[in-house]
This record gives C-alpha cells, sequence and structure tokens, in this order.
C-alpha cells in the first residue's frame, strides 16, 4: 500500500468506528479481514494513523473545522505527525487509492492551525463533561496534563528477575535500542517508530521465553510500591490479566504464596500461560465458581491485599484513545460503587498489622483520593501510610516526590513521571 492508500484506510476505519460506536480495535480487525491484501507493515501503519487521529480527535477537528473523519484524519497529521502542508499534500493526492486532494479551504486551515484560545476539551483532548472533574484533579495544570495523554505512548517491559537481570536485557534487546526506565530499576522503554508504529516482540527471544513482560512503568512503580516480600501471603483480589501478578511474584523471588482472584474469570484466562513462561511457582489462581467463597479460607490471613480496581482507565487514554470517546457518565457512577465494594470486601482478608494497596489506572479524584478517604472514614483501624514510608519501604525513596497533594497516595502521570496515569495508596491496618 502506498502512504496515501494507508490515510484513505484510516479514514475508512475511523467512519466505521463512528457509525457503529464501536472499539477502534474491533473495526482495525475487520478492515484487516476485509483487506487481505495489505500486509503486516500496511495494517500497522493504518493502525497508528488510526489511533494519532483518535488520540487528537477534538482537537484535530478544531484545527479543520471539520469532525468528519476526513478532517480529523487531516488535522491529526499536523497536530500528532508535525507534517508540512507539501507532505500532507503528497497523501492527499487524489491519485491511485489515495484521498481526494485537499481543498484550498482544508489547506489554509492546515497551514494556519493553531490551538491558541482553544478551550481546555479542545486542547486537552477530552470529552466535555469531563472537565469539571479533570480540573479538580489537575488545577491549572489541566490542559498539560491532558495534552500529555493524548501523545503516544512508548512501549515500556519490566524484566524479569526470576530470569534475568536488566543489564542482560539491555543487551540481549539492543536492536531494539532500548533504554532503562528512569524510575522503575526494572524496566526497560523501546522507543516507538517515528510514525507511530508499535515494534514487535513476537519473535523476540526475550519475550517467548519470559525474560521481559510488557508492562508499564506506572504499573511497574505500583507493583513496586506494594513491598511484597518473600515468604509473606498476598492476595490479588482483581488479577485479570495478571501483570502485577507477575511483577509480584518476583519482587517475592517465588516464596509465599500469591492468590490470584478476579471476579470475571475470562479476565483470568491469560495467566496460566503468562505464569508457565515467567518461571512463577508461588501463585494459586484461584477462579470464581457459582454459589462458592473461594477465598474464605483466606479470611484474616494475608500479610497484603492489592486491590487493582476496575476504573474509567483515563490514565491509559494514550495507549487507548478511543476509550476516552466511549466514556460516559454512567460509566464513572459504576466504577466508584464497585471500588467501594472491593475496599470493603479486602478488608476481611487481612491480619493486623497487614497491608492494603488500592491502585487504579485513572486520574480522577473520586476514584482515588475519594474512595480512599470514604474507607477510611467507614472503616476503624486502617491508616495511610505516609509517602515517604511507603516510598523507603519499596527501596524507592525518590517516589515520595509523586505524593499525592488531594490526599494520601502517589499520582503519576505523562506529564508528571512520564507514564501512564496511576493511582497508588497503601493502608495499613493496625
Amino acid at each position: 500500500m502506498t502512504p496515501g492508500a494507508r490515510v484513505a484506510a484510516a479514514i475508512e476505519v475511523m467512519a466505521d468506528v463512528d457509525g457503529r460506536r464501536r472499539p477502534a480495535a474491533d473495526a482495525l480487525k475487520d478492515w484487516g479481514l476485509s483487506h487481505r491484501f495489505a500486509g503486516s507493515k500496511d495494517r500497522a501503519g493504518v493502525a497508528a494513523l488510526v489511533y494519532d487521529a483518535l488520540r487528537r480527535r477534538a482537537s484535530a477537528a478544531y484545527v479543520m473545522d471539520d469532525p468528519s473523519p476526513r478532517g480529523v484524519l487531516v488535522g491529526a497529521l499536523k497536530l500528532a505527525r508535525g507534517l508540512s502542508l507539501e507532505d500532507a499534500e503528497a497523501l492527499f493526492s487524489g491519485e491511485g487509492h489515495a484521498p481526494a486532494q485537499l481543498s484550498a479551504g482544508e489547506r489554509a486551515r492546515y497551514a494556519d492551525a493553531s490551538l491558541a484560545g482553544a478551550p481546555a476539551p479542545v486542547a486537552g483532548d477530552f470529552p466535555e463533561w469531563l472537565e469539571p472533574s479533570l480540573r479538580a484533579a489537575f488545577g491549572e495544570r489541566l490542559v498539560e496534563e491532558t495534552a500529555a495523554l493524548a501523545e503516544r505512548a512508548p512501549l515500556d517491559l519490566r524484566v524479569n528477575t526470576l530470569k534475568c537481570a536488566r543489564e542482560k536485557a539491555l543487551a540481549s534487546l539492543k536492536g531494539l535500542d532500548p533504554a532503562p526506565t528512569p524510575l522503575s530499576p526494572l524496566g526497560l522503554r523501546i522507543p516507538f517508530a517515528p510514525d507511530g508504529r508499535a515494534v514487535s516482540l513476537s519473535s523476540e527471544p526475550d519475550y517467548l521465553k519470559g525474560r521481559v513482560e510488557i508492562q508499564d512503568e506506572g504499573s511497574q512503580l505500583a507493583a513496586l510500591l506494594c513491598a511484597a516480600r518473600a515468604g509473606e501471603q498476598v492476595l490479588d483480589l482483581c488479577a485479570g490479566g495478571g501483570g502485577k501478578t507477575l511483577a509480584l511474584a518476583a519482587a517475592m523471588d517465588n516464596r509465599g504464596q500469591i492468590y490470584a482472584h478476579d471476579d470475571d474469570p475470562r479476565r483470568l484466562a491469560p495467566i496460566h500461560a503468562r505464569l508457565e513462561r515467567a518461571g512463577v511457582r508461588n501463585v494459586q489462581i484461584r477462579t470464581p465458581r457459582r454459589g462458592a467463597d473461594v477465598l474464605a479460607d483466606l479470611e484474616g490471613r494475608c500479610d497484603l491485599v492489592l486491590i487493582d480496581a476496575p476504573c474509567t482507565g483515563i490514565g491509559a487514554w494514550r495507549r487507548n484513545p478511543d476509550a476516552k470517546w466511549r466514556l460516559r457518565p454512567g460509566a464513572l457512577e459504576q466504577r466508584i460503587l464497585a471500588q467501594d465494594a472491593l475496599l470493603r470486601e479486602a478488608r476481611r482478608f487481612l491480619k493486623d498489622g497487614g497491608r492494603l494497596a488500592y491502585v487504579t489506572c485513572s486520574l480522577l479524584r473520586e476514584e482515588n483520593e475519594d474512595r480512599v478517604a470514604a474507607f477510611l472514614a467507614a472503616e476503624r483501624g486502617f491508616a495511610p501510610v505516609g509517602a515517604q514510608d511507603a516510598a523507603e519501604r519499596a527501596g524507592l525513596p525518590g517516589l515520595a516526590r509523586f505524593a499525592s497533594t488531594l490526599g494520601p497516595g502517589f499520582r503519576f502521570s505523562p506529564a508528571a513521571s512520564g507514564t501512564d496515569g496511576f493511582y497508588a495508596a497503601i493502608l495499613a491496618r493496625g
């Protein structure tokens, strides 16, 4: 496919996303199935264009004064990729399978594209209804923080210390130009390609043999702040696919016991293969069974309970940009109810002196500090662990600078820490 044909395909996929209000991943998969002539690089190139457009949807439509898929794609070439007008015109040549030529109006708007004076939801590329909540979280940094959430995200890896040291992985993966992550002592950062295509790990021996795992640096930090120790009894209450379970197992050097549970057995499905590949031996998977309390034997036994709570996912907008445009106010209310229920449930598994780690990939105060405050107000015997103490226990005292100013816990974000958006709070049971 020519570069122009890829742009035309991206416009087609965007039209499908809009017309059927469906996830971009589903639309891209269907497009690939119906265009089997497209090679893997073509499919990746089309996907990169679509996700760039979704990241900058509001601002691209604003500068082009056109919210259509074509208008958004044109604007994203300017705002997300910084293409000159001449380069954009080359893609919109009207020749072969390329889109029709840019009109005089499109050329003028492209040349003069500016976000000066744009309202915050446009400059920060987020849904307008979320502005009060995001402003409560970020204050004067609202546009800076949300604009950073609209940038591309690099590929972060966590070195599995059960099998490999970071220095060895750096050398082994040198063909991908990795660099140590600045905050996590276990992380490697792989830069994205200039055209936005993600690096594929499917044939990398280090990945296939479990020496590295895909995990954003922010997620790595959240797991490290749990300060899991060898020999402890740990419950991962919302284990999902097992990313943090694997990180905890490595931190514990395969000693002690981790119980991995999730209310949805489908989310747990990938964990089995991942545990085997990573060489993890201290995890019991507690799959839910109808009518049975599969965690009853853990009451009052756990040194650590991790709640990687279901949330709005705002902190992951760099990687899932279409999710922000599909998010609705009712979803926030439902997440808050689920988060409160999980915090209440976690209480029964902790022994005296145990720790509760509450983690989200959200940056909304309602899902983070407010939930911790509500739990502490309702449950006696719990106290927040200060940021400095929690960071030192994790062996990462420098993380104290990311202490939340809105309540207990830590806040990580693309603008502040160069990671995905994460919140983590550690509570101690006295």
